[in-house]
């Protein structure tokens, strides 16, 4: 059992910059959730990856689209868009990009042992 708890993206615990993106990380009654904001021209493989060291994200996400298109791209070529008001479980082995001119905003949830 737990009490009544809140808290808000705009003071996160946490927030790291990936290039040209911001992840704003709140953790809340164990869980942990980020607000991903990635501006136009932002893409895993260029802002993320020469620190990820991997090819493609390995780690799967639960996403819940607010704003803005991604373009998702899986290691056996598949790709899909998604936009506000979508919702996406992406696994690993993927590549990520903004399309078009407007930021993207996210809600993610990511499995407890990837939580960092």
């Amino acid at each position: 059992m737990f009490d009544l708890q809140d808290k808000n993206f705009n003071t996160p615990d946490e927030q790291h910059k990936p290039g040209r993106g911001t992840v704003d990380v709140v953790k809340l009654g164990g869980f942990v959730l980020r607000r991903l904001t990635f501006q136009p021209g932002w893409r895993w493989s260029e802002d993320v990856k020469p620190t990820g060291k991997t090819e493609t994200c390995q780690i799967p996400h639960l996403n819940i689209h607010l704003a803005g298109r991604l373009g998702v791209r899986m290691e056996d070529g598949t790709e899909k868009e998604y936009g506000q008001g979508d919702i996406s479980l992406i696994p690993p082995g993927h590549d990520a990009w903004v399309v078009g001119n407007e930021p993207v905003v996210i809600i993610e949830q990511t499995p407890q042992s990837e939580q960092k």
